[in-house]
């Protein structure tokens, strides 16, 4: 069984964004803009910075043993 806020948050969410937001944030993004600054996002969104290689690691993150190319062919 699901609790009710399960059901009607995502469902009052898909509603805003879906129907809402293209009408309300027009009329209040002037006064996001001034509040969070554009600066504050460019900092954030260094390239390097995090950046971490998956290149040899399977789904779970674990590196493999082996080589990590993927062949669509039938084997017979």
């Amino acid at each position: 069984m699901v609790c009710i806020p399960c059901i009607v948050i995502p469902v009052l969410l898909w509603v805003y964004k879906k129907f809402l937001e293209p009408y309300i944030y027009p009329l209040i993004s002037p006064f996001v803009s001034r509040v969070w600054p554009r600066k504050a996002i460019q900092e954030s969104s260094d390239k390097n910075k995090g950046k971490i290689d998956c290149k040899g690691a399977d789904i779970n993150g674990s590196p493999t043993r082996g080589p990590t190319e993927i062949s669509d062919k039938k084997k017979d």
